[in-house]
């Protein structure tokens, strides 16, 4: 069916209208054909957001491993699934193929049952980019337990909240883990973390660095031997299509993580075909993300949508900068990698480091390049363009949440014209507005508010685990009827998306609203800046001024600090105008990010404002020492 595999633009536009005219019948062919049911849905869409309520594909049953594995095994059982390549390159990568990821799931769901775990419990995985990873996750969803991943660099304090909030009964982790040249002592922050979490009775250890560790009598076990004695057959649980496949925690404004719950059916649905359409994934393609499977973007794009397409997907444990920052032009150069998908920070850091270490690698094999977590800079899009893609791979720069389960607003690679810094058009099925702030939609062309969405697709998370009102509260009351992004956007003269920012990241400066991102490409666009971020902070004239924090490329160019600032704020006022300059700019060693490589402006904003009193929990940040260097240099 030509709907499931999009090849050119008018192709995209017939579609699309169909999906936002007809959806039930839209997905209700996408679901049909291209996965197997053990009963079929009573009703394709049941939805209201005013409570809100959103059931796809009622009284189905399935279970999604059977889609993402069982079915490949008659045409694709040798086929290399999961391609995991180490953090020591000298390790060498195993090839997992769909026969063999089909028996160690089977596995590791028998030991699972052996140990009580049952529909509907919660697990807990704190496992490194390591094959035990996605295998864990699939071994809950075969036997339909609740896999809640939490990524495996947060700390102890992170872990026991995250474990006690969804009240897991057993937890999956690993000795330890390798990061670079460092290793991480995992099992010692999950004995801190476990010491709050009564609920938990059993801890399965995979062995990974095989360090010295404490195990504990009765609670601990090594893995690898249960898997031993283990059965390679276990018959798949059947599930609901409205049952709980997972809870992925995202950091609410307001502190306490949000859990947030994907459903079976419509997820699996959703992210299988967003994967085929976004990616244009062939039969023997090699597919690489380069996210941490701790995320909403591993799960869907490193394990779920890949595998539902009998796709090869590459598992990487390591950092770029390890052994070198040429490591993962040399992974896309070994394994002959066609889509690659990565973050605008990774980006940033490769860009620093010069084109020499690109260049020693082909590259050739690379068909689309991908970029997520935040809107990318335009340097840093011409600089991937260039060098990485040169001027043949084009970039989808895809826009989507925790919350969305899927890409909503991406380009379509070889068939939607891609604009730097613009998400372009939404995804099928997607239908997204822009409201102002007096709840009215804005329609037409070159408009900017604050993007919603006014349908449900299949993937949309359900609700916050265990706090249906703060679901509501978050995401259904600010606009009647829609589903609230929190993002910032604008839709330009042909209809193209770009996203502007969280809208607590724009500034009303004067009377004008500006969003930092735009502010931030500015003056990324600076020959000496390797990485901005730009926050609002008090102002008795203005209301608010704005509040630059700039890293240099080039630490020793400190000399030079007021030269740059007037450059700085030069290229702003040439880029956006003088309202938009920057009154006070701060140069740091480095920003403080989440393990995502997300900028923390939330803090940044705190001490802007010179209110340190209470800035939260910086354990669980990339770089939590960078936050006391910056407040002491703070202007």
């Amino acid at each position: 069916m030509s709907n499931y595999h999009i090849k050119h633009l008018e192709e995209y536009y017939q579609v699309y209208r169909k999906s936002v005219r007809e959806p039930e019948a839209f997905w209700e062919e996408i679901a049909e054909e291209h996965f197997l049911w053990r009963k079929k849905w009573d009703k394709v869409l049941e939805w209201d957001f005013s409570k809100p309520e959103i059931k796809w594909f009622e009284g189905a049953k399935l279970n999604i491993t059977e889609n993402c594995i069982d079915r490949h095994l008659a045409t694709r059982g040798d086929k290399t699934a999961i391609l995991f390549e180490p953090n020591n390159p000298e390790e060498g990568a195993e090839h997992i193929t769909y026969k063999q990821l089909y028996h160690r799931v089977n596995q590791f769901a028998n030991v699972l049952k052996d140990h009580g775990i049952k529909k509907g419990d919660r697990v807990c995985i704190y496992v490194p980019m390591i094959p035990e990873l996605a295998i864990s996750i699939l071994a809950c969803a075969r036997i339909g337990a609740i896999h809640s991943v939490v990524f495996a660099g947060f700390s102890s304090k992170a872990l026991a909240t995250r474990i006690n909030d969804s009240d897991c009964k057993m937890l999956i982790t690993a000795d330890g883990s390798y990061r670079g040249a460092k290793t991480i002592d995992l099992k010692g922050i999950v004995d801190e973390a476990l010491e709050s979490c009564p609920g938990i009775n059993t801890v399965l250890v995979a062995k990974r660095i095989n360090s010295d560790i404490t195990m504990k009598e009765g609670r601990d076990k090594w893995l690898q031997p249960l898997l031993d004695a283990a059965s390679n057959e276990c018959a798949a649980e059947v599930m609901d299509a409205e049952d709980p496949l997972f809870i992925l925690y995202t950091s609410g404004s307001t502190g306490k993580p949000k859990g947030m719950v994907h459903t079976i059916a419509g997820y699996m649905v959703y992210t299988a075909y967003t994967f085929k359409n976004a990616f244009q994934y062939r039969e023997n393609d090699v597919y690489w993300c380069t996210a941490d499977i701790g995320w909403i973007t591993g799960h869907s794009y490193i394990v779920y949508g890949p595998l539902a397409n009998g796709a090869t997907t590459v598992l990487y444990e390591g950092v770029p900068s390890y052994p070198d920052f040429g490591r993962f032009w040399d992974i896309v150069d070994k394994h002959k990698v066609n889509q690659f998908y990565t973050a605008p920070t990774a980006i940033r850091a490769l860009a620093k480091q010069g084109v020499e270490l690109v260049e020693k690698y082909d590259l050739s094999s690379l068909k689309v390049l991908g970029s997520v977590g935040e809107p990318i800079n335009e340097e840093a899009w011409h600089w991937y363009n260039d060098n990485v893609g040169k001027n043949k791979s084009p970039i989808i720069d895809s826009w989507w949440q925790t919350e969305t389960g899927g890409i909503m607003i991406t380009p379509i690679p070889y068939v939607t014209p891609t604009k730097p810094t613009y998400a372009t058009l939404p995804f099928i099925g997607i239908q997204p507005c822009i409201m102002n702030e007096k709840g009215e939609e804005l329609k037409g062309r070159q408009v900017e508010g604050r993007m919603c969405i006014k349908f449900p697709w299949p993937s949309i998370a359900r609700t916050i685990w265990g706090n249906h009102q703060r679901y509501k509260d978050t995401y259904f009351s600010t606009y009647e009827n829609m589903y609230f992004t929190g993002d910032g956007a604008l839709r330009d003269e042909v209809g193209y998306y770009r996203i502007t920012g969280r809208v607590d990241d724009v500034i009303i400066v004067s009377g004008h609203n500006l969003g930092t991102a735009p502010i931030e490409d500015a003056v990324n666009e600076h020959p000496a800046v390797a990485e901005s971020a730009i926050v609002g902070f008090p102002h008795p004239i203005k209301g608010s001024a704005l509040y630059g924090y700039i890293t240099l490329k080039d630490a020793g160019e400190s000399r030079m600090h007021d030269n740059l600032r007037n450059e700085i704020n030069q290229l702003i006022a040439d880029r956006i105008g003088p309202i938009a300059k920057l009154d006070k700019i701060q140069f740091t060693n480095g920003l403080p990010k989440t393990r995502s490589g997300k900028i923390m402006r939330r803090i940044l904003r705190k001490i802007a404002e010179k209110d340190t009193s209470n800035l939260g929990d910086t354990s669980t940040l990339l770089n939590p020492e960078v936050v006391q260097d910056i407040m002491d240099k703070s202007l």
